[in-house]
């Protein structure tokens, strides 16, 4: 393989064939799909749609969805191992398959009638479909359950009004999975593309996450069919959902920090002053044995989290450990890979600044930082501090 991963407790030993062959095509994908054009997209502020069906080719849509729907039928420990790999390329393409996946697939194949299922699920994992996943509002982010997004029952369905913000994909999905509030409890609502009342204008001038799409979507007197209702009541629906995507969150950020290490390594060794590499200078392996240390701790958090996802004995507190501590050190991760490579460290030959800025929206959306440290907080003492 032309990258050599950084897997310094040799967890790949502790992954089945099946798991193996997974990270390898999708890291042969990204060197060879990704790297190479990644750049040039995030300076543009544009997302490589080409990317799209290659992608669907490669199984990254639905990884977890049985086969009968289009899906892999793969466990969770190898959704997490393709996370990793494409947020190395870039938090963009990951996040492209992870509202897909987590925000898109899984809500679809858990709480939709079977005749979405079958309507959906398979033209999503082809990629001949995109959706996208409606639950952040302008006013309301950390507290969901404000949301001002409501429907009403009509003679043939329901009728929709509100907006939604800071929604990957919403520009160019085909279907939109919103969360609004059906005589005042949370419901979700199957949406497509072109139905009258339903808008998605691009949003504009963002300085992370360049390479991805981002938009509002606005329903005005926006009418669907009855049928189009998700079968779940409540907030567990949306948060069960992010759970989904803060998991492979957890493994993407190790992903970023792997690329950022990889990078401050070959540079660190490749760069001289005072006559020798600057590798050979102690201040300099310090932030490089930190880097080492950090990721193969967040590369054993996730690992361990698969494995529970696996067997059906995890809990979202954990997803939220994860989620904070690995988005956490790979931002730290970024700002001493930007240290190790000087002023080049800004350039886009190299890696470090756009992975910096793209982590800075990670740490934020499923789930500030500081909402996870309040979810861990209740867990191990029983009191809520945010009521």
């Amino acid at each position: 393989m032309p990258y050599n991963s950084i897997d310094y407790f040799n967890i790949e030993e502790l992954l089945s064939d099946e798991e193996k062959l997974i990270m390898y095509s999708v890291r042969e994908f990204v060197e060879e799909e990704v790297v190479p054009i990644i750049a040039e997209h995030f300076i543009k502020g544009t997302f490589p749609m080409h990317l799209i069906p290659k992608m669907g080719d490669l199984g990254l849509f639905g990884i977890t969805i049985p086969h009968e729907y289009g899906g892999v039928g793969a466990n969770y420990t190898s959704y997490g191992l393709a996370m990793m790999e494409l947020e190395r390329g870039d938090s963009g393409i990951r996040s492209f398959a992870s509202v897909q996946n987590s925000l898109v697939m899984y809500p679809i194949f858990k709480y939709a009638s079977e005749e979405q299922k079958k309507i959906w699920l398979p033209k999503l994992a082809r990629g001949e479909a995109v959706g996208c996943f409606g639950l952040t509002e302008p006013d309301f982010g950390s507290n969901p359950g404000g949301m001002l997004t409501n429907a009403k029952r009509t003679e043939g369905g329901y009728l929709i009004n509100g907006s939604k913000m800071w929604i990957t994909n919403g520009t160019i999905a085909d279907i939109a999975v919103v969360w609004a509030k059906l005589d005042g409890i949370v419901h979700g609502f199957l949406i497509e593309k072109g139905t009258k009342g339903f808008t998605a204008p691009e949003m504009r001038g963002k300085l992370s996450l360049r390479a991805s799409i981002t938009s509002e979507l606005i329903f005005q007197d926006c009418e669907i069919p009855k049928e189009n209702i998700l079968n779940i009541r409540g907030l567990k629906g949306p948060l069960s959902c992010l759970t989904q995507a803060r998991y492979g969150i957890a493994w993407g950020a190790v992903g970023a920090a792997m690329g950022v290490f990889d990078s401050s390594l070959k540079y660190a060794k490749s760069r001289i002053q005072f006559d020798k590499p600057i590798a050979s200078y102690q201040l300099v392996q310090e932030k490089l044995v930190w880097m080492l240390n950090e990721i193969t701790k967040a590369q054993l958090v996730a690992y361990r989290l698969g494995r529970l996802k696996d067997e059906d004995k995890d809990k979202f507190q954990q997803t939220s450990l994860a989620k904070r501590n690995n988005v956490d050190i790979a931002l730290e991760a970024c700002r001493l890979a930007r240290d190790i490579h000087g002023a080049n460290g800004i350039l886009g030959e190299y890696p470090v600044m756009r992975h910096s800025a793209n982590l800075e929206s990670v740490k934020t959306y499923e789930g500030t930082h500081d909402i996870h440290t309040l979810i861990l907080g209740e867990d191990i003492t029983g009191i809520a501090a945010y009521q």
